[in-house]
C-alpha cells in the first residue's frame, strides 16, 4: 500500500480528488465535495478523517483503515474502469461486504466495469458478483457467470461439499493434496486432474467457447470513448539548527584573531575556510537524495495512474528547495564571513552569498539526479559518493591544475566544484598581491570575468541535472515484482501404483484442518525443546497523551491466553486488535500502559519476553536485499541456542531475493516467510497479527495446519484474523472478540462446529439465527457490528460482563494465577533452604580468604586532563589520527632532501605537520578504538530507549 504517510486522510483523498478532477477537465467541480464525503461513510473512514495515515515507522492508523485509504485512493475520482488487488486484505467480512456492494452499486448505476481480485472471499462477499474469473498456476481454469462455476468442475468429477464456500472450493479443488475429498464418483478409485486439464475442460464448455469467439472478432474502434484517444501520457529547524552550530564551529577554528596574513601558508588557511564552505553546502544536497528515493514509489505508481505528468513533480521540487538555499546560505555568510577575517567589502560579502546560494541548488539537483538514476538506496548512495570523489578530485583544490594529468583535464573542465572553487576563491581575494599569489599558487584563475563565468557555469549546471532528473522520472520505471510460479515437473507427477499410494498417504495425513484439529496429538511434531509459557493480562489500558487531553485508546481489557491452545482474536477493523498484541509483545514505544501482564505468573519482563515470543506483523517487513533462505538462517542463528544444530531444508525459494513490496518476491511469500522467520526461532508464545491476509484460501489452509502443528506441541499461539473460511475459524480453540473501543464481547471456546459461539449469540434477544452452512465467523462479524447494536439497543460487552461464560472465564483466570501464585510462593523457601547449609560451609573460609588480602578493592579511573580550545576535538577526531597515520607511514621515514626546503621529507613532516613515524601504532591503536567505540555506540542506539519507531 503506497500511500504518502505525511498526511492526514481528509488531505490525501482531497488531493487525490483535485488531481483527477484536472485529468477530467469536464468534471463538475461542484459534485466532488459532496461525493467526498459519501465515499469516506461509505468506506468508513469518517472517524479517522484527521487521522494522519503513518507508515511502518510511525504508527497511525490500523491496517484495515490504511486499506480503506488506498481503496478510496481510486474511488474519489470519477473513473469507471477500476481495477482492484486484494482489496480484502487487513478487512473483517463484514467491512468487505459494505465495500463491494458498494462497488457493485457504483457500477451498476454507472455502467462501469469493476474487476477485483479477492483471496478467501466469504460467501455473502463472492456471491455480490457478477462474473468469476479464477485463475491458478497462471492458467484461467473459468471465466463466466458466477452461478454457472461449478459446471466445468462437476464435468469432471468433482463437487462441492455442504458447509463449505465456493471460492474455498475452487482452491483446494486444484491443488494435489485437498483434491481427493471433492471425488464425486466414490465408486470410482480417484483420478488426479491437473490444472491443464481443468483450462482445458473449460475451454470445451460453452462459456470457453464464446470467449474464443469473441476474442477472435475485431473490435469495433468508432465506438472508442474520445477520451481515452489522447496520445499524451499524464500523470505533482532541524538542519538549519545544525549548520548554525557547523558555521560557529567553523568561526571558531578560523577565528580571525588566530589568523595571520604575511606569507602564502597563512593564504592558504583563508583558501582552506573557503574549501570548507564549499564541502558543507555540497554535502547539505546530499539528504536530497534519501528523501527523494523514500518518495519514489509513491511517485511512480501516482505517475503510471496517470495523477500528473513528471514535470508537474519535478519542478515544484525544485522551486520548493530555493527559500531553504536562502536560508542555508544566510546561516553560513553572516555567522562566518566577517568572524573569520574575509575582505569586509560588503559586494565582496554579496558575491560570497550568490556563490553560495547557487552551490546549495546546483548540489541538490545533482543528487536528485542520482536518485533518479538510480531509484534505490544503495545504488544511489554508492554512485553519489563516487561523484563526490571524482568531484572533488578534479575540482582545482586537492590537486592543482598544473598537477594534474593531461588524460584528467577534460574532467577538470567539466567538474562543477572547479567553477565553485574559481569563483569563490576569487571574491575575498581579487585585487591583493597576497590573494593573487594565493591563486596563482594553487593554479586557480585570477581575472574577474572569471567570477562570472562560475556563475553561469553553476545555473547551466542547474538547469542541466533538472532536466536530466525530469526525464528520469518520465521515462524510468521503478522496478517489478519477481513472479515466481512454483511448477511441478513431470517427474513429480503421479506414475506407477508406488507414487498413487505415496500421493494417497500424503492426502490422507492433511486432507482437512479439522482432522488435525479434531486430534488434538499435544507434543505431536515436537523437535526443538522448549520451556512453555502461557500469558495473562489484567485490565489493561492504552491511552496516548495529547495537548490538553489524554486519548483512551483502548478500553479495559482482561483475559488469557493458555498453553497449547490456538486462540482467535477477532473483531471489525479498528477495534484494537493489533494494539492489544503490540501492547503484550511489548512492541508500544509510545504512550501509557496500565495494567497488569504475566507470564506464567512472573510479571513480563520484555528482556527475557523477547527470547521466549515471536511476533508476526501485520506489516511484512524484510531486509531487501537477502534471499528468502538467508532470512530463515539469519533468524535461526541469532534466535536459537547455540546448541541447535543448523538442519536446512532446500525449497524453490530459498534463492529468491525478498526485494520491496513494490519489486521482490510476491505479497502471500512475503506473508509466508514472516511466519517462517518467527517459527523458526522456536518461541512458546507465538502472536500473529493477521497472518492470512493477502493469501489465498489453498495457501492460508496451508498456513494454518502450520500453525495447528505448533499450537499442538504446546505452544501458546494468538492470531488476530479478519475473515477466515469455515475450516480455517473452527480450527481455533478459542475466540476473543473485541468491539469497537476494545472491549471484549465475548472470550471463550467455539466448541464443536462452533456450537458454543452460535448458541451464545443466538440466545440475545433479536439476534438473528444462522443459516445452514453459513460461515459461524462471518455470521458472528454480521451481527455484532455497531449498527446492530444501536438497531437492537443492547451493549454486547456489558451482556458479555453480566452473563455466566464471562463468570467462569474469569474464574479460571483466577485459578490459574492462584496455582501459579502457589507455585511461586514455595519455590523460594525450597530454593533458600537448599541453598543455606552450603553457604553456611562457605563463610568460614570466606572471611579468612578476605582477611588475608585475596580480594582487592575495585580498580579506579585515570582521569584524563583535556586541553583548552579545540585542540581536545583534534585528539579525538577519527579523520586526523587516520590522516596521521597515513602521512606517517608514508613519507615519515623518508629520508630524502627536499631541494626547495633543504631538509629531508621525514623532518619536514615533522616540523610542518607534527607527524612522527615512530607513532603508527599509536595511530593504528586509535583508529581501531574509534571501530570499536562506534560498534558500541550502534549497539546501545538500537535498544529499546533509543528506539525511533512511533507505534
Amino acid at each position: 500500500m503506497l500511500i504518502n504517510y505525511s498526511l492526514p486522510i481528509n488531505s490525501f483523498l482531497e488531493l487525490q480528488q483535485k488531481l483527477f478532477i484536472v485529468l477530467f477537465n469536464n468534471v463538475d467541480h461542484d459534485q466532488p465535495v459532496q461525493q467526498l464525503l459519501l465515499k469516506y461513510k461509505i468506506l468508513g473512514l469518517d472517524i479517522c478523517a484527521d487521522t494522519m495515515v503513518g507508515n511502518e515507522m510511525l504508527g497511525s492508523i490500523s491496517g484495515g483503515q490504511r486499506k480503506r485509504v488506498t481503496t478510496g485512493e481510486m474511488l474519489v475520482g470519477p473513473t469507471n474502469a477500476l481495477f482492484v488487488d486484494e482489496i480484502s486484505t487487513v478487512l473483517d467480512s463484514s467491512t468487505t461486504f459494505q465495500i463491494v456492494r458498494s462497488l457493485r452499486q457504483y457500477v451498476h448505476i454507472l455502467n462501469g466495469t469493476a474487476v477485483i481480485s479477492l483471496v478467501q472471499p466469504a460467501p455473502k462477499t463472492y456471491e455480490l458478483f457478477d462474473d468469476i474469473i479464477f485463475i491458478t498456476e497462471g492458467q484461467i481454469v473459468y471465466q463466466g457467470l458466477r452461478e454457472y462455476v461449478l459446471e466445468p468442475f462437476e464435468s469432471v468429477g468433482f463437487k462441492c461439499r455442504e458447509r463449505k464456500g465456493v471460492a474455498d472450493f475452487l482452491q483446494e479443488a486444484t491443488s494435489r493434496k485437498d483434491q481427493e475429498q471433492y471425488w464425486a464418483h466414490r465408486d470410482e478409485p480417484h483420478r488426479f486432474v491437473t490444472v491443464t486439464q481443468f483450462a482445458e475442460a473449460f475451454q470445451s464448455f460453452h462459456f470457453g467457447r464464446i470467449i474464443r469467439e469473441e476474442l477472435a472478432t475485431p473490435f469495433d474502434k468508432s465506438k472508442n470513448h474520445p477520451a481515452p484517444l489522447t496520445t499524451k501520457r499524464l500523470t505533482i529547524f532541524t538542519v538549519h539548527f545544525l549548520l548554525m552550530i557547523l558555521a560557529i564551529f567553523t568561526m571558531t577554528v578560523f577565528l580571525r584573531t588566530e589568523m595571520h596574513r604575511d606569507s602564502l601558508d597563512d593564504g592558504g588557511v583563508y583558501a582552506g575556510a573557503l574549501f570548507f564552505a564549499v564541502i558543507v553546502h555540497t554535502f547539505n544536497g546530499l539528504a536530497e537524495m534519501s528523501m527523494k528515493i523514500v518518495k519514489l514509489r509513491i511517485f511512480y505508481k501516482q505517475r503510471d495512474l496517470l495523477f500528473y505528468p513528471s514535470w508537474a513533480y519535478a519542478i515544484p521540487s525544485w522551486i520548493l528547495k530555493i527559500p531553504i538555499a536562502f536560508i542555508e546560505a544566510t546561516v553560513w555568510v553572516f555567522l562566518t564571513y566577517y568572524v573569520i577575517g574575509f575582505d569586509p567589502n560588503v559586494g565582496r560579502l554579496l558575491k560570497q552569498y550568490l556563490m553560495l546560494l547557487l552551490i546549495n541548488q546546483m548540489a541538490s539537483a545533482l543528487f536528485r539526479v542520482i536518485a533518479a538514476l538510480g531509484r534505490n538506496l544503495v545504488v544511489a548512495s554508492t554512485c553519489g559518493y563516487f561523484a563526490l570523489v571524482v568531484l572533488f578530485a578534479l575540482g582545482g583544490f586537492v590537486l592543482s591544475i598544473k598537477d594534474m594529468k593531461s588524460w584528467w583535464i577534460w574532467g577538470y573542465w567539466i567538474s562543477p566544484l572547479m567553477y565553485e572553487q574559481n569563483t569563490i576563491m576569487f571574491t575575498p581575494n581579487s585585487n591583493k598581491t597576497l590573494g593573487i599569489q594565493i591563486l596563482e599558487s594553487r593554479g586557480y584563475f585570477t581575472h574577474e570575468y572569471w567570477y562570472w563565468i562560475g556563475i553561469g557555469a553553476l545555473i547551466g549546471f542547474m538547469f542541466l541535472f533538472n532536466i536530466i532528473y525530469t526525464l528520469a522520472l518520465t521515462y524510468l520505471t521503478f522496478g517489478k515484482p519477481q513472479t515466481i510460479i512454483i511448477e511441478e515437473s513431470e517427474g513429480d507427477m503421479p506414475n506407477g501404483r508406488a507414487r498413487e499410494d505415496e500421493l494417497t498417504r500424503l492426502e490422507n495425513s492433511e486432507i482437512t484442518i479439522e482432522v488435525v484439529s479434531s486430534s488434538r496429538e499435544k507434543k505431536r511434531g515436537m523437535v526443538l525443546p522448549f520451556e512453555p509459557y502461557c500469558i495473562t493480562f489484567d485490565q489493561i489500558v492504552y491511552s496516548v497523551d495529547m495537548p490538553q487531553i489524554t486519548v483512551n485508546n483502548k478500553g479495559s481489557v482482561s483475559g488469557a491466553f493458555s498453553l497449547g491452545v490456538l486462540t482467535a482474536l477477532m473483531g471489525v477493523s479498528g477495534a484494537g486488535k493489533t494494539t492489544l498484541l503490540d501492547v503484550l509483545a511489548g512492541r508500544k514505544t509510545g504512550g501509557n500502559i496500565e495494567g497488569n501482564i504475566k507470564v506464567s505468573g512472573y510479571p513480563k519482563r520484555q528482556e527475557t519476553f523477547a527470547r521466549i515470543s515471536g511476533y508476526c506483523e501485520q506489516n511484512d517487513i524484510h531486509s531487501p536485499h537477502v534471499t528468502v533462505y538467508e532470512s530463515l538462517v539469519y533468524s535461526a542463528w541469532l534466535r536459537l541456542p547455540a546448541q541447535v544444530e543448523s538442519n536446512t531444508r532446500k525449497n524453490p525459494l530459498k534463492n529468491s531475493l525478498v526485494g520491496l513490496p513494490v519489486n521482490g518476491i510476491l505479497t502471500e511469500q512475503r506473508k509466508r516467510l514472516t511466519i517462517a522467520v518467527e517459527l523458526v526461532a522456536n518461541p512458546s508464545i507465538i502472536f500473529m497479527d493477521e497472518p492470512t491476509s493477502g493469501l489465498d484460501a489453498r495457501a492460508a489452509a496451508i498456513v494454518m495446519r502450520t500453525v495447528r502443528n505448533t499450537v499442538d506441541t504446546g505452544r501458546t499461539v494468538v492470531c488476530t484474523i479478519h475473515q477466515p473460511s469455515i475450516d480455517i475459524f473452527e480450527a481455533f480453540d478459542e475466540l476473543f472478540l473485541m468491539k469497537h473501543g476494545g472491549q471484549e464481547m465475548y472470550v471463550v471456546p467455539l466448541g464443536p462446529h462452533s456450537s458454543q459461539l452460535v448458541k451464545y449469540f443466538e440466545s440475545i434477544e433479536g439476534v438473528s439465527k444462522i443459516k445452514d452452512c453459513y460461515n459461524p465467523a462471518t455470521w458472528m462479524l454480521e451481527v455484532t457490528t455497531s449498527a446492530q447494536e444501536l438497531t437492537l439497543g443492547v451493549d454486547f460487552h456489558e451482556i458479555y460482563k453480566n452473563s455466566e461464560l464471562c463468570s467462569s472465564s474469569r474464574q479460571d483466570l483466577f485459578n490459574a494465577i492462584g496455582s501459579m501464585y502457589t507455585a511461586v510462593v514455595f519455590i523460594g523457601p525450597q530454593i533458600s533452604g537448599s541453598i543455606q547449609p552450603i553457604v553456611a560451609t562457605e563463610r568460614t573460609v570466606f572471611y579468612r580468604e578476605r582477611a588475608a588480602g585475596m580480594y582487592s578493592a575495585l580498580p579506579y579511573a585515570i582521569a584524563q586532563s583535556i586541553p583548552v580550545w579545540w585542540r581536545w576535538f583534534y585528539r579525538i577526531c577519527p579523520v586526523a589520527w587516520t590522516i596521521y597515520g597515513l602521512v606517517a607511514s608514508q613519507f615519515g621515514d623518508i629520508t630524502n632532501v627536499m631541494k626547495s626546503e633543504n631538509e629531508s621529507v621525514q623532518e619536514f613532516i615533522r616540523s610542518y605537520f607534527g607527524f612522527k613515524h615512530d607513532f603508527i601504532g599509536v595511530c593504528a591503536i586509535m583508529v581501531s578504538g574509534f571501530v570499536v567505540l562506534f560498534l558500541l555506540i550502534f549497539a546501545v542506539s538500537i535498544k529499546p530507549f533509543f528506539n525511533f519507531q512511533r507505534r
